[in-house]
C-alpha cells in the first residue's frame, strides 16, 4: 500500500469535490441507470395478456393500452414518424378513424406493425420497417397495436 505524504491530502476544512462536482457526478449516475431501471421494472418484465384472436371484438386491457402507450413514446420509437400525440408527422395519423392500409382491426394493427409497409403496398408512398424499425418484442408490437387501436376506437 502506498503511503501518501500528509501535504498531499487535503485539510479538513477542504472539500474533497466542490459542490458542482457532486452534484455533476449525481446527474451522471442517475442518468446512467435510467436505461438499466427502465427496462427491469416490473410492468416491462410482465407479459402483457392480448385481446384474444380471430376477429373478436373484445378491446384491449387497459393494462396492455398502458404498455403500448410506452413502448410507442419510448423503445418502439413509434413517436419519431407518428408524432408524440399520433396525430401524424412523416407517418399518418392514429387518432382518427380513417384506417389507409387496413380496416383497422387490433388483429390488422398487430400484423401491420409485424410486417411493416413496403414501398408497393404504401397508398401514402410512405415506407414502414417491420416493427417501425425497433427491436421490439412480438408482446411489444401486441402491447403497441393496443394502444394504436385505443386511440381511434374510444
Amino acid at each position: 500500500m502506498r503511503a501518501y505524504p500528509t501535504s498531499e491530502l487535503t485539510s479538513p476544512e477542504e472539500p474533497i469535490m466542490k459542490p458542482q462536482s457532486v452534484l455533476a457526478l449525481i446527474a451522471a449516475l442517475i442518468l446512467a441507470g435510467a436505461p438499466l431501471a427502465a427496462q427491469s421494472t416490473p410492468e416491462n418484465t410482465s407479459t402483457p395478456k392480448s385481446p384474444p384472436a380471430g376477429g373478436s371484438s373484445a378491446a384491449p386491457s387497459a393494462e396492455l393500452i398502458a404498455q403500448g402507450d410506452k413502448i410507442f413514446h419510448g423503445p418502439g420509437n413509434c413517436y419519431a414518424c407518428h408524432g408524440t400525440n399520433a396525430q401524424g408527422s412523416v407517418g399518418p395519423n392514429l387518432t382518427d378513424a380513417e384506417w389507409i392500409h387496413s380496416k383497422g382491426s387490433y388483429e390488422e394493427i398487430v400484423a401491420q406493425v409485424t410486417k411493416g409497409v413496403t414501398k408497393e403496398e404504401s397508398k401514402s408512398g410512405i415506407v414502414m420497417p417491420p416493427r417501425g424499425g425497433s427491436t421490439i418484442s412480438d408482446d411489444d408490437v401486441k402491447a403497441v397495436a393496443a394502444y394504436v387501436y385505443s386511440l381511434s376506437h374510444k
